[in-house]
């Protein structure tokens, strides 16, 4: 039976080129980076080394990079970092209603300490409206914090645009980059935010390395105590192996990023044109907006989506009804609740995410087997007899 990875957006596997530096660097570089000897030096160097290649990928100083273990902890770190330091300016932050759980339970954490937080809400695209967060400021807003591509339907936000307005009245402004870091070029400087997080396992690094740009790191007190690590801002040991994983992973996605966005979107197409012409009720989400080139989500009329996934999973296709941050819910998607989808087709989302190992016979194999198992699943919802027919 074929075997297809289609959940790129939940996780990657290693590069082989990340994993050799990975391998040797476990091997040979056991130094702590804090020791004065040759083989704290050694380590010290590499953590840089790395450091600077982060840096290059989303065009900032190398001193602005902070090391962490993932994007959770990042928009953690921002996130309560900015309330603590702000607080006695203003209790307001402004965030979307399709944001990754790392930034809305942050917000719910935060409003039980007494901030109040307004979520801006997206178009039927999936899309913030500029003049939504522009109405939602107030002179207590502290922070913005709106992700730059999202984790679901792939939707790219005007976080620009939307940081001119923030800045504009001396406000901070955040992006949660983990989906977009790597994927498509990136500019710190072009979007205007003073904070940026990213994660390394979406990038063919190892799961438990991640960071966050700041433009002026020293605003934000530290989530993590007990050591002057990253220039205080993160205490702890450094990862140095998965730090150099990481710098290495930066670097062949800043070699590789334009040829591998081209042809992932030419794969987008294949996979999206092909569902359309043979599940003509299928609907593609965010499809007239502009998106990630390796994420497709898409809806089928009275069909469920766990039932959907197992039956690809069966025969060898492992795709996702959403994040994999909220495997396990019973609720439907609450980025597709805030695009303000149809019940019917709140239940039978599945996103697709391709990356560096899909291959266009993946995407044939995945087309081949995707109408019957829609069928079926109809099968067992008399309700849509007059939709199998359609099929």
């Amino acid at each position: 039976m074929r075997q297809v990875y289609l959940d790129h957006n939940a996780t990657t596997p290693v590069h082989p080129e990340v994993l050799e530096v990975l391998i040797e660097s476990l091997r040979e570089d056991f130094g702590n980076p804090s020791s004065v000897h040759r083989y704290g030096r050694k380590t010290r160097v590499l953590v840089d080394e790395a450091r600077d290649q982060v840096a290059a990928l989303i065009g900032a100083p190398a001193a602005s990079i902070v090391f962490c273990s993932s994007g959770t902890e990042a928009n953690n770190t921002i996130l309560k970092g900015v309330a603590a330091a702000k607080g006695d300016q203003g209790r307001h932050l402004v965030t979307s209603g399709i944001e990754h759980s790392a930034i809305l339970d942050t917000c719910a954490y935060l409003e039980q300490q007494g901030f109040s937080v307004t979520y801006v809400p997206v178009d039927e695209h999936g899309v913030i409206d500029p003049e939504a967060v522009r109405a939602a400021l107030t002179e207590h807003t502290i922070l913005v914090s709106i992700m730059h591509a999202n984790n679901e339907i792939g939707t790219l936000q005007p976080v620009a645009e939307i940081a001119q307005l923030a800045r504009d009245r001396g406000i901070l402004v955040h992006t949660d980059a983990v989906q977009s870091f790597g994927k498509i070029p990136l500019s710190v400087a072009a979007l205007g935010v003073d904070f940026l997080s990213f994660s390394g396992h979406k990038l063919y690094a190892p799961k438990g390395i991640g960071g966050w740009y700041a433009r002026q790191p020293a605003t934000l007190p530290p989530l993590i105590h007990g050591g002057h690590q990253e220039r205080g801002m993160r205490s702890g040991t450094e990862n140095v192996a998965y730090i150099t994983a990481l710098g290495r992973a930066c670097a062949i996605a800043d070699r590789d990023m334009q040829t591998e966005a081209e042809r992932l979107q030419t794969l987008q197409q294949r996979l999206e044109h092909g569902i359309m012409k043979q599940i003509p009720i299928a609907r593609i989400q965010g499809a007239d907006a502009p998106r990630l080139p390796n994420t497709t989500n898409v809806a089928f009329a009275g069909a469920e989506g766990e039932t959907l996934l197992m039956s690809l999973d069966l025969q060898g296709v492992a795709v996702s009804t959403g994040s994999a941050c909220s495997s396990g819910s019973l609720e439907p998607s609450h980025v597709l609740q805030a695009m303000d989808l149809a019940e019917e087709l709140l239940n039978g989302a599945l996103r697709f995410s391709m990356g560096r190992s899909t291959t266009s016979e993946d995407i044939d194999y995945v087309l081949q087997i995707l109408p019957d198992i829609v069928k079926h699943a109809h099968v067992f919802n008399p309700s849509f007899a007059a939709s199998r027919e359609r099929i």
